[in-house]
């Protein structure tokens, strides 16, 4: 918006009128040029600021970088990610393209037809090709992805460091006033360096394209996009900056300090050719959700998000219900001192007789005694707080294990330290009627992806475990799926690298309690409108007709055959009701 030469330092970025001063400047933008619906949104960011003058402050702040905001036109950064897809000697991967059905290639044209004219892709003539892959949302809009597997499998990772988190948490922690700051599309601005746009090539039927910006999907992205805001942050980076992948954030001791600081930081964006999301960025803040947490007046715990699916889990009513509990909250025994006795209450609903172990008497409603109430809400307390409940730490691995009941899912994610495993946070979710009547596999699979995107924050750009109880997705990852909506999960989880690990159930008991005890309730997941069948989506057609026996086990394919059998002997049986009423009839 300022250009180094004085004729033209106060001129229009929009329509090129000049202007005598910086404030008439800003006058002609907020009336004429900047999208229209940026005043109401200035309004609701600072709404909060009681303070008329400091509110006015903040908002002469704002509407000084104001060209932040105007997302109406794409922009790119003016900084180049270099070797962020490096390949060494590897001969290129090449994919054909999917065959899709006329609909299908219609909204390709249209995608591709929209991300030339922004500049995001150009046409190519690289020898490297990767899939094009639909995906289907709930409100049936479809997203367009790129299936960059092979690529990514023969990528040098970058090893650019990440913050530690727990080194993030101590700096907020002294400070009063916060600033996050949210961009648009945030890859999408990053300039690719030209040596590596060739190996982001894609094709359609008859034509082939390459990204010019930094794609999603591919394995570099997060350590690549932390490196360019780490670049442009620059010394304000520990001082009152900090930036974890797409997530900045703004601290200060004082609100006049926290103007000074946000000035700073959005002239840095602003020289930059950033471009934010307004709706989503928080200004001057004095309590905020920060990477899972809750900070407030240098008080710093875990977001309650974090910690729901156990606070709000409710007292058992049955006798198996109590000792699952018991055996999930074992599981942390060794770093709960005194374990044995405050569980003791509870070990009484232990089924140690044969008439207890009955399926009857493990059902029978009961009512919690005074000592076992007490000791399962201090058992709860226990495990969402400081003592258990841990702030992640960047040297250790993270750990996910995820488990699917008959009426939902739990997971917890964890840190193994050097005498355990410790939580780090808990979910639970029920199902919605239309998925209580999916597959055991395609259920224990949603927990597996429900997990890995609700964690995105701690996950995005690191390796990773998931532990499962169910054999059929140990290979989750690593080739695809036979279940047309296990594979369509599959390739959103492209851009994370995680090893699939099978546990046995009795070990899985957190898990375990939190899916048999949900607490957030249903909703629909995209995929509960998008028929696991149809030959109209890509992803179904190459999956129908490249994936052949090979690429599933001897366990998997009778797996799969017999519930195709079941689905086949009841359609059967309802055809031939219908023809024995019409012979009837």
């Amino acid at each position: 918006m300022i250009n180094n030469s004085n004729e033209q330092q106060h001129q229009c970025y929009v329509c090129q009128e000049r202007f005598l001063s910086r404030n008439d400047l800003q006058h002609h933008l907020r009336q004429k040029c900047y999208p229209s619906d940026m005043r109401e949104q200035v309004e609701q960011l600072t709404q909060h600021i009681r303070d008329d003058k400091r509110r006015q402050k903040l908002q002469q702040i704002l509407w000084k970088h104001g060209k932040l905001f105007d997302v109406r036109r794409p922009s790119i950064i003016k900084a180049t990610v270099h070797h962020a897809i490096e390949t060494g000697t590897h001969p290129p991967t090449y994919t054909s393209p999917y065959r899709v059905s006329y609909k299908d290639e219609q909204i390709q044209r249209d995608e591709i037809d929209k991300l030339l004219k922004q500049g995001i892709i150009e046409e190519s003539i690289s020898p490297w090709s990767s899939p094009i892959v639909l995906v289907r949302k709930k409100d049936g809009s479809v997203r367009f992805c790129i299936d960059f597997r092979k690529l990514n499998n023969v990528t040098t990772k970058d090893a650019f460091p990440m913050p530690r988190i727990d080194d993030i948490f101590d700096h907020l922690s002294q400070a009063e006033y916060y600033t996050t700051i949210d961009f648009k599309s945030g890859y999408f601005q990053v300039g690719l360096d030209p040596k590596d746009r060739s190996k982001t090539a894609f094709s359609t039927r008859d034509q082939h394209y390459q990204f010019t910006v930094l794609p999603q999907g591919v394995t570099n992205g997060p350590p690549a996009f932390q490196r360019i805001v780490s670049q442009i942050l620059g010394p304000t980076r520990w001082q009152y900056s900090l930036a974890y992948l797409d997530d900045v954030i703004i601290y200060s001791p004082t609100f006049d300090q926290h103007l000074q600081h946000l000035d700073d930081i959005l002239n840095r964006l602003n020289d930059a050719n950033f471009r934010l999301n307004i709706n989503k960025c928080q200004i001057a803040q004095t309590a905020i959700d920060y990477l899972g947490h809750h900070i407030e007046h240098s008080n710093i715990r875990p977001n309650a998000d974090n910690i729901r699916a156990l606070v709000e889990t409710q007292q058992p009513t049955t006798a198996k219900e109590a000792f699952r509990f018991v055996k999930a909250a074992e599981y942390y025994r060794k770093f709960i001192p005194g374990f044995s006795t405050i569980a003791q209450p509870l070990h009484q609903y232990a089924p140690t007789t044969k008439e207890q172990r009955s399926k009857k008497s493990q059902a029978t409603p009961i009512t919690l005694s005074n000592d076992a109430l007490d000791a399962f809400n201090e058992l709860k307390k226990i495990l969402t707080n400081d003592l258990i409940l841990r702030i992640p730490d960047q040297n250790l691995s993270f750990k996910i294990q995820t488990d699917a009941s008959k009426i939902g899912i739990g997971a917890v994610l964890m840190q193994t330290h050097p005498h355990g495993d410790l939580p780090v946070a808990y979910l639970s979710k029920k199902f919605t009627q239309t998925q209580m009547n999916w597959p055991a596999t395609e259920q224990e699979c949603y927990a597996i992806i429900y997990a890995i995107e609700k964690w995105h924050k701690y996950l995005d750009g690191r390796s990773f475990i998931i532990e499962t109880d169910h054999k059929p997705l140990l290979p989750f990852n690593l080739k695809q799926q036979l279940n047309s909506k296990c594979e369509r999960w599959r390739l959103k989880l492209q851009q994370y690298q995680f090893t699939v690990r099978y546990i046995k159930g009795k070990h899985n008991t957190v898990a375990d309690y939190l899916s048999r005890s949900p607490v957030d309730n249903g909703m629909n997941d995209e995929d509960d409108y998008t028929p696991t069948k149809s030959i109209a989506t890509q992803t179904d057609n190459y999956m129908r007709t490249q994936i052949i026996a090979p690429v599933i086990t001897r366990r998997q394919a009778k797996q799969q055959l017999n519930e195709r059998t079941a689905c086949r002997l009841t359609d059967q049986a309802t055809i031939i009701k219908n023809i024995l009423l019409k012979i009837i009839c």
